[in-house]
């Protein structure tokens, strides 16, 4: 039986990516997918969804990515039974590009007949102001709006950038990461889009088709072999962006609230930080309170706090994590089932699973959230002994820390 006809309604669709993609985010991803990751606590993925969930008559919520169903299958029970909306992880079988993964899953977004879709990637911090982009969105009228924002001109080149009509709105003009300055104004990668974009997808497929069934001769062939592109393969800002630009389709909406993309460990933290600061205005209820907490805290309530130890500002601890007498804890993320033992400090840190930091231990980064070292990092089941030191360091899992260290990477 088709489904019934409802007017207004909208699917997400969030771009978690694979195993291949987050490289740059090991060892963290090593045992876990990058989206899960908890950013104040809450898995990275869970704050889009949350946002996503605020639209009126939101009818389903997709994962697309590359990693294995099994990975996802327990979050997405959950988070669909949690906030009564279907959450549901479709995998790619092959790189189809960011818009080809529209493209290759059409049947399943367009099920309940929507008449807008959100895309959004998983790796993006901000406060998704979708409710106001659907606005802007439907008075605009065009096939596509995009989420974007002003940066300073030495950093926009590592973004798309964009020039925009000052007073419509319409993008005008779209390079992904140019090699000479074309504007401070980035793309955020958050759409919302009507329907008409998987036709725009559909023109760029068949143009790549019939150009690889034309005649070449034997100089064109030689290029083309090197140089081909599959044809089901095209990427949303290369493929539809950069050639629908300035052609009253696409509008822009722009954002004066913070933004981050989540690449690093490192980026991790800051926008810990950030959401936790964003709790305050959303959710204050899930920020601790209490004597020996300073500024934004999230702590699990399963963790375990002694009353003598100082938390904050900007720390997450996850559940059934254990803090000792006398300890301080600063701008890190305390990950599952850690014990950090009598009068230890941890600063600008990540403490992976079912680590030990030791009594008079010091773990401690320097807080350059770009830097290679710019924190310390420790993977699952690292053992930090008694007065042991590590700083700016990265340590893969199931290490046992004896003697002091650092800016070294420990294998």
């Amino acid at each position: 039986m088709a489904p019934e006809l409802v007017e207004g309604k909208t699917v997400a669709v969030i771009m978690v990516g694979g195993p291949t993609k987050g490289t740059r985010f090991r060892p963290l991803s090593l045992n876990l997918a990058k989206p899960l990751f908890p950013i104040a606590g809450q898995p990275m993925v869970h704050h889009p969804i949350l946002s996503c969930k605020k639209i009126p008559n939101l009818a389903h919520i997709y994962l697309i990515g590359f990693y294995e169903e099994r990975e996802f299958s327990v979050y997405c029970s959950a988070i669909s039974n949690e906030l009564k909306i279907p959450v549901r992880y479709l995998k790619e079988e092959k790189a189809h590009g960011s818009a080809g993964g529209l493209l290759n899953f059409k049947d399943h977004l367009m099920e309940y007949f929507p008449e807008n879709i959100i895309v959004l990637n998983c790796d993006v911090c901000c406060n998704f102001p979708l409710k106001e982009m659907l606005d802007a969105h439907k008075a605009h009228g065009g096939m596509g709006t995009l989420l974007v924002k002003k940066v300073s001109p030495d950093v926009a080149s590592q973004f798309g950038e964009l020039v925009a009509d000052p007073k419509t709105g319409e993008l005008l003009h779209y390079a992904e990461k140019p090699e000479t300055f074309v504007s401070d104004h980035i793309n955020c990668g958050v759409y919302i889009f009507t329907p008409d974009i998987f036709r725009a997808i559909e023109d760029v497929s068949t143009s790549r088709k019939d150009r690889a069934l034309r005649r070449l001769n034997s100089f064109e062939a030689l290029q083309s072999a090197t140089k081909s592109i599959p044809t089901d393969f095209v990427r949303l800002d290369q493929d539809i962006l950069t050639p629908l630009a300035g052609k009253k389709q696409l509008y822009t909406f722009e954002t004066a609230d913070f933004w981050e993309q989540i690449k690093t460990p490192g980026m991790s933290l800051r926008c810990s930080s950030l959401y936790l600061e964003e709790y305050r205005r959303t959710s204050p209820d899930l920020l601790a309170k209490g004597d020996n907490i300073i500024g934004d805290v999230f702590i699990h309530p399963s963790a375990k706090i002694h009353p003598s130890a100082k938390i904050g500002p900007n720390v997450s601890i996850s559940a059934n994590a254990r803090i000792g007498p006398g300890s301080r804890l600063i701008g890190c993320i305390i990950l599952d089932d850690v014990e950090i033992k009598d009068n230890a400090v941890v600063m600008h840190s990540i403490v992976g699973w079912k680590s030990t930091i030791g009594r008079w231990s010091r773990v401690q980064g320097g807080g350059d959230y770009n830097a290679k070292l710019g924190i310390a990092i420790l993977g699952e089941d690292v053992c930090v002994e008694d007065e042991v030191v590590v700083v700016k360091c990265i340590v893969l899992p199931h290490k046992n820390l004896n003697q002091s260290v650092l800016e070294e990477i420990i294998l």
